[in-house]
């Protein structure tokens, strides 16, 4: 059981790097980006050619880190410029993706043990530990910037950000290239901590991201102590210890995307009905105070 807790922390690391990802173009730009299946294996398949070519693994990582925000771009291209509907540009960014992916390296499924990987530097947990920590605190500082304030406003307000003379489309391209950036970053880690990389890998990873930031959302949920990328992490290593739960459980492998699904759907409706439970105990509560308000008065 200790060593499931480990892994699925572990897990939830790495796809907490996904959801911060996720964050910037759901939560800040307000943009349903639907390239993440495809831009997480290109993060892997990026590596996974460095690497292979005898590259450092550590410039690797950031190689991938840094080609994965060309996806982000692609898809800001094709809505931005063409006019295509930004759910639409996404599925056609990661329709794409594909094809890409099995072009850099001519193969679906690419192993990695005889390679060298970040994970040789430090034990896993700490450094995946330290990453976090890191990139969150890189983010969270570029979000207090000028820019990063534009960034926040053009989801907000974008006709606000016009009028004060900025361009929003530009923040939109950088707000993208920035969360497909980190989503190829989480892709390449996870090639390097299960050992191989796969055409499939990034299927369902979409699921996995905005559970995560559902979940984050639930917890403390009018608190304004912690901040919106400590809820996506912490989000993402609540999931994937439900994940691990339920597997050591019984559960069979293949069950965890209807567990995902069901992981999603149990903490939006417990959003929501918690909304709506708070909304009425107000109503009466304020009906109460009114109602003996007028008796005080008749008094």
């Amino acid at each position: 059981m200790n060593s499931l807790i480990i892994t699925s922390i572990e897990q939830g690391l790495i796809f907490a790097i996904l959801a911060m990802g996720i964050f910037i173009s759901y939560k800040v730009l307000n943009i349903a980006d639907l390239s993440v299946e495809g831009t997480f294996p290109f993060g892997a398949f990026i590596f996974a050619k460095f690497i292979a070519m005898g590259v450092d693994p550590i410039i690797s990582t950031i190689l991938a880190f840094a080609i994965g925000t060309l996806a982000g771009l692609m898809t800001a291209v094709l809505f931005i410029k063409l006019k295509i509907k930004p759910l639409l540009a996404g599925i056609l960014t990661m329709t794409m993706l594909y094809s890409v992916n099995l072009r850099i390296n001519g193969k679906s499924n690419i192993p990695l043990f005889n390679y060298d990987s970040i994970f040789q530097l430090l034990p896993v947990l700490l450094l995946l530990a330290l990453l976090v920590v890191v990139i969150k605190i890189l983010l969270d500082t570029f979000l207090k910037t000028e820019i990063g304030y534009l960034l926040i406003a053009t989801g907000d307000n974008e006709t606000l950000v016009k009028s004060l003379g900025a361009n929003s489309n530009k923040y939109k391209i950088i707000g993208l290239m920035l969360s497909n950036g980190l989503i190829a970053l989480s892709g390449a880690l996870m090639a390097q901590y299960q050992g191989f990389v796969d055409i499939t890998m990034g299927t369902g990873v979409i699921v996995i991201g905005l559970a995560s930031i559902i979940i984050g959302d639930t917890i403390k949920k009018n608190s304004t102590i912690l901040a919106n990328t400590t809820r996506a992490i912490i989000g993402a290593i609540i999931y994937k210890i439900i994940g691990g739960i339920a597997i050591d459980l019984g559960l069979a492998p293949s069950d965890l995307k209807a567990i995902s699904a069901i992981i999603v759907i149990l903490f939006i409706a417990y959003n929501n009905l918690a909304i709506d439970l708070f909304a009425s105990i107000k109503k009466k509560g304020e009906g109460a105070y009114v109602k003996n308000t007028r008796l005080v008065k008749k008094v």
